[in-house]
């Protein structure tokens, strides 16, 4: 299937000079979505995972249906304050300035097999304290699975030797 025909550029978003790749198109057709699932759950299996961890919000609307077609469990990683249960946390640097990524503490068990996803790799900056959660958690991360790369941007660079799946790239 042809991903890229799903996804909508809309210039000049959410700042001028940036061309923002919309996923909701692909979100709105049920057999393209489902089509994407498929695929990068495919992939998920063959890397072995037994749960997904996902950051807010657009890696629930992958990670979370990924894990369902896989029938393993599902891990939200949220901004800080957004937990209501004891948390590990991890502050990353974003354009201007940093902020703090929390998963529950209790959420994985020391070396169990994660794959984390999102809808999009970019820099790397977000997927990457994800990452950094689920070490802190003693998981073993065995694959990455994304909708969309944006090449340019390099984030593959910061996600060491694990295997990443993305659907269609720029």
């Amino acid at each position: 299937m042809n991903f890229r025909d799903k996804i909508r550029e809309i210039p000049d978003f959410p700042q001028p000079g940036i061309l923002f790749r919309d996923i909701t198109p692909l979100l709105q057709d049920g057999p393209s979505y489902r089509a994407a699932i498929d695929d990068l759950a495919a992939f998920a299996r063959d890397c072995g995972a037994e749960i997904v961890v996902g950051p807010e919000a657009r890696g629930f609307v992958v990670g979370a249906p990924l894990a369902y077609a896989l029938g393993v469990g599902f891990v939200p990683v949220r901004k800080r304050g957004k937990l209501p249960w004891q948390t590990t946390a991890v502050e990353y640097a974003l354009e201007y300035g940093t902020d703090v990524l929390e998963i529950h503490s209790d959420a994985l068990a020391p070396g169990q097999k994660v794959v984390v996803a999102d809808d999009l790799l970019a820099t790397g900056g977000t997927i990457s304290a994800t990452m950094q959660l689920v070490d802190k958690l003693g998981g073993r991360i065995v694959g990455a699975a994304f909708l969309i790369e944006l090449t340019h941007l390099g984030g593959r660079a910061r996600l060491r030797d694990v295997p990443i799946r993305t659907l269609v790239q720029y």
